[in-house]
């Protein structure tokens, strides 16, 4: 694979996940771990890219974002936060994870919703706090600084206690045959906490990650209740999903 080209898919795999370990490029693209760390370091001076140690983050990912243009995906993000609103009900306690797309679920929550939302994302709980009717309840331990999430055994402890109407995660990836999968090894046992303590699991994900998957599993395709995408549920992609038993919108 050319230089250009690999760099090219770098980026792809960026925008898409979020973060990406060079162990997991270099697996992919068949070149050494030198190579991709050079490249990897190109696409952080060019701006496109953070550089973290073992990977990268999605400069939107990272940063609480200001501008739509930023986003990866965004139109299809805001389709799927407006479809998820409407799972959600007076009264109900809500786990939620972060990233984008779970932030475009909190600007999407109708104003006069009354519900409890539970998060250890902190640009996640910005946005919830100027919702006038939701309460919010904050699950706090050390933040991940490459998440923006609370992660450790504090926060887990604290999740274990609770038992919820609703968790909904932003998905890293996802396929029929290995569930929902993760590349953050801290932040993976504060999502499986949360299924655990909650009575349904709704995954978002923008279609492209369908069918792809990351090194730490989060949980098995049959804990999943809804699956929330862009895509019309008559989809074919989705067929196999809905064949599971899962309830697609």
């Amino acid at each position: 694979m050319l230089k250009i080209d690999r760099q090219a898919f770098i980026l792809h795999q960026v925008n898409l996940h979020n973060k990406v370990l060079s162990t997991d490029l270099s697996r992919q693209v068949k070149v050494s771990d030198d190579t991709i760390r050079r490249d990897i370091q190109q696409l952080a001076d060019e701006g496109k890219i953070i550089k973290v140690h073992g990977g990268a983050l999605s400069p939107s990912f990272h940063n609480t974002y200001s501008s739509t243009d930023d986003v990866y995906a965004y139109n299809q993000k805001k389709v799927i936060a407006q479809k998820a609103t409407s799972l959600i009900k007076d009264g109900m306690f809500v786990f939620t994870t972060g990233g984008t797309t779970i932030i475009e679920l909190a600007r999407a929550l109708p104003l006069e919703l009354h519900a409890t939302f539970i998060s250890g994302s902190v640009p996640v709980l910005a946005e919830y706090i100027v919702h006038p009717n939701i309460e919010v309840i904050a699950i706090g331990d050390k933040i991940s600084k490459d998440s923006k999430i609370t992660v450790g055994l504090e926060a887990i402890t604290k999740i274990k206690q609770l038992k919820v109407d609703l968790c909904i995660l932003g998905v890293s990836a996802i396929n029929l045959e290995e569930g929902v999968s993760d590349n953050d090894w801290e932040v993976v046992q504060i999502k499986k906490a949360m299924i655990e303590a909650s009575k349904k699991l709704v995954c978002l994900t923008i279609s492209e990650k369908i069918n792809t998957r990351q090194p730490f599993q989060i949980c098995e395709t049959k804990k999943i209740d809804t699956l929330v995408t862009e895509l019309s549920p008559k989809n074919l992609l989705l067929e196999p999903y809905q064949n599971a038993g899962i309830n697609v919108l």
